[in-house]
């Protein structure tokens, strides 16, 4: 996928809870796109398993339904079970890997430092997350890279970099001019009412 197909907003969701329907979720998903985000990545690490397909699965036909992609952020055959656009694999997973692991979906990564972008590249990812690039109260313990830091990173990159980390829809033009495709975010760009 080339840099132009790709949105600029990317949406990384917040755990699903509420199983075994997720309703207020899948409702608060809805209106997320509604608002026109169209790549979103269902992050459902603290959901086990059998509900994380399930999630999912209905993730992914609202995604579709709104003329959007959706990645999963966990491991290749979960993502080509439920039908995602693309999986989003954690840094060590991505570390260890010695050759892309699948050309049938797009793959990114979380990557936190220049030695992980690097390797991002070598593999032929097709776009990554570098963070955190401000302070995030998704995880107050890591220390932020900060722009500067981030542009020199981003500028060594053959793919994709989206800025992730206290980012907010009005830094979409200031992480553009540091080198960012566009941004990532969980909470600034998540809609909390929901669609009925």
């Amino acid at each position: 996928m080339t840099p132009s197909f790709l949105p600029d907003v990317y949406q990384v969701t917040p755990n699903p809870s509420e199983p075994p329907e997720f309703e207020p979720f899948l409702s608060q998903l809805c209106a997320t796109l509604n608002s026109g985000i169209k790549l979103v990545q269902l992050r459902a690490k603290q959901t086990p398993l059998h509900e994380r397909i399930i999630v999912a699965r209905k993730a992914v036909r609202l995604c579709h339904d709104h003329g959007a992609m959706m990645i999963l952020n966990g491991i290749v055959d979960d993502a080509l079970q439920v039908g995602c656009d693309g999986v989003h694999l954690v840094t060590n997973a991505m570390m260890q890997l010695s050759a892309r692991p699948t050309t049938s979906i797009l793959v990114s990564a979380a990557c936190h430092s220049a030695e992980h972008v690097a390797h991002a590249d070598r593999l032929g990812l097709d776009f990554v997350t570098l963070s955190p690039v401000l302070h995030t109260l998704t995880h107050p313990e890591s220390t932020p890279i900060g722009w500067e830091r981030f542009a020199q990173i981003v500028a060594g990159a053959r793919i994709p970099v989206f800025a992730l980390g206290g980012m907010t829809p009005d830094m979409l033009d200031t992480a553009k001019r540091r080198g960012a495709h566009g941004i990532a975010a969980i909470r600034a760009t998540w809609r909390t009412d929901s669609v009925v």
